[in-house]
């Protein structure tokens, strides 16, 4: 966990981290939320509806940008205050995700920070892409 005091963030700070999504990950989203959708859940009706296997939750893909600010950017100080997303592609089982973060904009007033976010699988492809507002506590 990154411990950065509002004084210590700059436009243009980076962080990034990578994460596997796993089936184990998928299960436990759907016991938290419910969602049951078989694009998520079953590997034929996902294959039937053209996709090569069942496609991972996008608001499971999305959570990472919680992380990527609550442990990286700035860290122990951040509280999440809006969270912008757009999904450019599927994500999958066993994809390797890159959760990069660039600090955009600084706004001493309220002290915060506004985060410019992209995710990409491991083949270098954008799957998510958007950004975020977070207050620096303390």
């Amino acid at each position: 966990m990154n411990y950065f005091r509002y004084e210590d963030i700059q436009v243009g700070m980076e962080q990034e981290y990578c994460v596997r999504i796993t089936d184990d990950m998928m299960e436990r989203f759907k016991d938290i939320t419910g969602d049951c959708n078989p694009l998520h859940t079953d590997e034929k009706f996902a294959e039937a509806h053209g996709y090569p296997k069942r496609i991972a939750y996008g608001m499971l893909t999305a959570s990472f940008l919680s992380t990527l600010a609550g442990v990286y950017l700035p860290g122990e100080r951040s509280l999440i205050q809006s969270v912008e997303i757009k999904f450019v592609r599927p994500v999958y089982i066993g994809d390797v995700l890159r959760v990069h973060g660039v600090v955009h904009e600084i706004n001493d007033t309220v002290r915060q920070i506004v985060l410019k976010v992209d995710i990409t699988n491991q083949k270098k492809e954008k799957v998510v892409r958007g950004g975020g507002k977070s207050r620096c506590v303390g």
